[in-house]
C-alpha cells in the first residue's frame, strides 16, 4: 500500500468520526487562540485530518490520490528508501506551514477554527508543477490546462480571497502550503528549477508557426 493511500484513508477515517463527535472535532482543530493559551502545538498537525464536510474531505483527498502517488513515486527514484520521508515530510509540514500566518493572526481570537489538509495537498500539488509544469490537470473532469498555467490562476485567486478576508475558505494556507511545496522541492531537487523554465520555454516553441 502506497502512503499517499494510507494518508487517505487515516485522514478519511478520522475527519468521517470527527463529523458525528463535536468533542474529538473540537480536540483537534486548529484554534489559534487555544495553541496560544494552552500550548496545544499539536493542533497544527491534527487540524490537517478532519475536514469540515463529505465534500471538503473528498475534494482534499481526490486531489491527495491523484498526485500524490505520482509525487511519492518520484520521489522514491529519486531518494530510494528515503522517498517515502520525503513525502511525508512534505505533506505534514506542508501542513504546518499552512496554518502558521493563520495563527498569527488570529492567535488572540477565540472564536476563529481552521482545519482539513488542503494546506497539505497544495504542497503537493505544487512540488508536482515545479518538477513537471506541463503536465494536464483537469478540473472537474472537462477543463483542461497546463499545471503551470493553473499554479498561476490558483496562486492569484488564493491571493486575492485571502486579501478579501470574506471566505470561510482559508485561502492563505492553500497559498502558503503551495509555495512550500515549490521551495522544498527546489532545495531537494535543484535540477526542477532549471527544468520548470526549459520544460516551459519548449511548450512554448510548440505553439509558435
Amino acid at each position: 500500500m502506497s502512503l499517499t493511500l494510507l494518508l487517505v484513508i487515516i485522514t478519511s477515517g478520522i475527519s468521517y468520526y470527527a463529523f458525528n463527535n463535536y468533542s474529538l472535532m473540537d480536540k483537534l482543530i486548529m484554534n489559534p487562540y487555544k495553541v496560544t493559551r494552552r500550548n496545544e502545538y499539536y493542533r497544527f498537525v491534527t487540524s490537517g485530518f478532519i475536514h469540515a464536510d463529505f465534500g471538503h474531505l473528498i475534494f482534499n483527498m481526490l486531489s491527495l490520490w491523484f498526485v500524490g502517488e505520482g509525487i511519492e513515486r518520484l520521489f522514491g527514484m529519486l531518494f530510494g528508501p528515503s522517498g517515502s520521508l520525503y513525502f511525508l515530510f512534505l505533506y505534514i509540514v506542508g501542513i504546518i506551514v499552512s496554518d502558521i500566518p493563520t495563527f498569527m493572526k488570529h492567535r488572540n481570537n477565540s472564536n476563529y477554527n481552521s482545519l482539513g489538509a488542503s494546506g497539505g495537498v497544495s504542497a503537493v500539488l505544487f512540488a508536482a508543477i515545479l518538477f513537471a509544469p506541463t503536465m494536464t490537470i483537469s478540473l472537474y473532469f472537462f477543463i483542461k490546462m497546463k499545471a503551470f498555467i493553473f499554479g498561476i490562476l490558483f496562486l492569484g485567486y488564493s491571493l486575492y480571497e485571502a486579501k478579501k478576508g470574506t471566505s470561510y475558505v482559508n485561502h492563505s494556507a492553500h497559498m502558503y502550503g503551495a509555495i512550500f511545496g515549490m521551495v522544498f522541492m527546489a532545495i531537494v531537487y535543484p535540477a526542477a528549477v532549471p527544468g520548470f523554465f526549459q520544460q516551459i520555454g519548449d511548450w512554448l516553441g510548440t505553439l509558435t508557426p
